[in-house]
């Protein structure tokens, strides 16, 4: 099978200026406007590219400290949004005690991800995390010859698939469904949404004596900025399946989907 590769080392921590003006609502009230927002590119548990915004573009007279114990990331303190009757509980972070190497975003705001609240770059509702210019995503069509195994069975073979090439990640293989054995996939209710690609939904597998939920995925909407190639297409989380790519047996990456 091969030496795993892995893909669990982190970037590194960056913060940048960000041109764009970026808003946060919670339903029609605006809780954060600025156009002095910095990138904050961080990653790790419960940590993925945000906006910093600075106290002064922040509605801050609406927020409160949550009661109770604070939240897992020390550099985050947790507040409440209050909006009149309504209480939106962990609905806002202080940004404090960073790592050094973020101190430029010390004492700034910013707010959880598909929450209560509702991110805007310009006039675009942006999703899951904010977008780190120095990732890419490129979707190529490919004429290799890839062969997808569950347990020994052959669940998806082809020579015209997309390649997607994607920062800090393995290549994934999108398929057309010509070429997958699609009486195998039974679809499930995950759904999930990549702030790069568009809005994906899942199925689960059976083949091969084995039974895996969630292994393959599809996104019927992909943004009119993301990857148009892959829309309609199927693909498979490497790490729990078996990949022939021209004959060679691929080893399975260590990501965190493994």
């Amino acid at each position: 099978m091969g030496i795993e590769e892995s893909w669990k080392v982190a970037p590194p921590t960056h913060v940048e200026s960000t041109a764009r003006h970026i808003r946060v609502r919670a339903g029609e009230e605006v809780i954060a406007d600025s156009e002095r927002a910095l990138l904050l590119s961080w990653y790790g548990p419960g940590r993925l590219p945000t906006y910093a915004l600075p106290a002064r573009d922040v509605r801050t007279d609406l927020l409160r400290p949550s009661p109770g114990s604070p939240g897992d990331d020390v550099a985050m303190i947790d507040h409440d949004v209050h909006l009149g009757d309504r209480v939106l509980e962990r609905s806002a972070h202080l940004l404090d005690k960073v790592p050094p190497e973020a101190r430029r975003v010390e004492g700034y705001w910013t707010f959880p991800w598909g929450g209560a609240v509702q991110w805007f770059e310009e006039a675009l509702e942006v999703h899951t995390h904010a977008r780190d210019p120095r990732h890419r995503v490129d979707a190529i069509p490919s004429d290799r010859h890839v062969r997808v195994e569950l347990g020994g069975e052959v669940i998806a073979e082809s020579t015209q698939p997309v390649a997607l090439f994607e920062t800090h990640l393995p290549t994934r293989w999108y398929f057309p469904p010509a070429d997958v054995r699609m009486g195998l996939l039974a679809p499930t209710e995950t759904r999930s949404t990549c702030p790069y690609k568009g809005h994906a939904h899942y199925w689960s597998v059976e083949a091969g004596g084995q039974e895996v939920e969630d292994l393959a995925w599809g996104y019927e909407e992909v943004y009119d900025d993301g990857p148009a190639r892959i829309r309609g297409l199927v693909a498979f989380f490497n790490e729990k399946v078996d990949m022939v790519v021209d004959g060679v047996r691929v080893a399975r990456p260590v990501t965190p989907w493994s």
